[in-house]
């Protein structure tokens, strides 16, 4: 599902971009509606999670930032007329 994620501290932050298609990918809909996960990035242990859709606000704001590094994802904007969610994920606890 991931290649390269965008971090924020512990938070892990990701696109449901589906290449910019019209609908939402499977993952972001099963974190959608179980969004206890559990994540391992870079070969680390794995360590449980809660993934939360970034609101408005957030994502007006993370957005620049991780079209910054990866360009492809304003272009999957572009394409399609839903808006791309940004997925934030969280270590439980915080």
């Amino acid at each position: 599902m991931l290649t390269s994620p965008y971090q924020e501290g512990s938070t892990i932050v990701v696109v449901a971009s589906r290449g910019g298609d019209d609908h939402h990918p499977a993952w972001y809909l099963n974190l959608r509606d179980d969004p206890e996960v559990t994540v391992s990035v870079g070969g680390k242990l794995a360590q449980p999670m809660r993934a939360e859709t970034a609101d408005p606000e957030n994502r007006a704001r993370l957005w620049p930032l991780i079209t910054a590094d990866h360009r492809n994802y304003a272009g999957y904007q572009h394409k399609t007329n839903r808006v791309i969610p940004v997925v934030l994920l969280r270590p439980t606890g915080e």
